[in-house]
C-alpha cells in the first residue's frame, strides 16, 4: 500500500504544530486509502547541516543522517504540516530538507500550513525548495489562521472548510505518488542545487 509521511515541521515548545499534525493524521487515516504515518522533526534532532560533502554525493557518514535518509526514503510521497515563522519557513524543515537529497526526489508533497496569514508565506519558500529536490507539489493547500481557527489561540478547531480542503490535498498527493511511481522504480536521481 502507498505510504504516505506527515510530517511535523515544528520543534518548538509549546508548539501549536501537534495539534494539527494529529487532526491531519486522524482525517486521513480515516479514509483508509494509504497508509498514513506521523513523522515528527522533534525526534529526528538533525544537527545544523553538518555534511561534509553534499548530500547529492551519496550516503552520509553520520549516523543522525542515515537514519533520516532511511525515514524519508520508506515513504512514497508527504503532507507537510509547518508554520510560518517571521515570513518565512521555520529553519528545522529547511535543516532537514537539506540533510538528503535522493530520499525525495520523484515524490508528492502536500502542504497544511498555519499562521497569522495562514502559513502561506511558508509554504510559497517550501514550493521552490521542494521542486529543487525533484518533488511534485501539489496546487490544493490548507491554510490554518493562527487568530481565528485556534480557540482561546491555544486549541486548534478546524471548520468544514479546512476537512474539505485536506480531502482535496490528500487526494491529489495520492493522485501524483501514483504517476510519480514509475520515476521512483526506473530513474536516477534529480541533481539538486549543491
Amino acid at each position: 500500500m502507498t505510504r504516505i509521511g506527515i510530517i511535523l515541521g515544528s520543534t518548538r515548545p509549546n508548539r501549536r504544530g501537534p495539534q494539527v499534525a494529529q487532526w491531519v493524521v486522524d482525517s486521513a487515516v480515516r479514509r483508509g486509502d494509504a497508509d498514513y504515518e506521523l513523522i515528527d522533526l522533534r525526534e529526528h534532532p538533525l544537527p545544523h547541516l553538518d555534511e561534509a560533502t553534499p548530500p547529492m554525493a551519496g550516503p552520509s557518514v553520520n549516523a543522525h543522517t542515515r537514519a533520516w535518509a532511511e525515514r524519508v526514503g520508506s515513504f512514497d510521497g508527504f503532507v507537510l504540516v509547518t508554520p510560518e515563522y517571521n515570513g518565512g519557513v521555520p529553519g528545522v524543515i529547511k535543516n532537514a530538507f537539506d540533510h538528503v537529497c535522493a530520499e525525495w526526489n520523484h515524490k508528492a508533497i502536500g502542504f497544511v500550513s498555519y499562521g497569522v496569514f495562514g502559513g502561506v508565506r511558508a509554504v510559497e519558500q517550501l514550493r521552490s525548495v521542494c521542486g529543487s529536490l525533484g518533488m511534485a507539489d501539489v496546487s490544493q493547500l490548507v491554510a490554518i489562521s493562527v487568530l481565528t481557527d485556534f480557540e482561546n489561540h491555544t486549541t486548534f478547531t478546524p471548520r468544514e472548510h479546512h476537512l474539505a480542503a485536506l480531502g482535496k490535498t490528500l487526494d491529489q498527493v495520492l493522485a501524483w505518488t501514483a504517476a510519480l511511481a514509475v520515476l521512483r522504480t526506473n530513474s536516477e536521481p534529480t541533481l539538486a542545487d549543491a
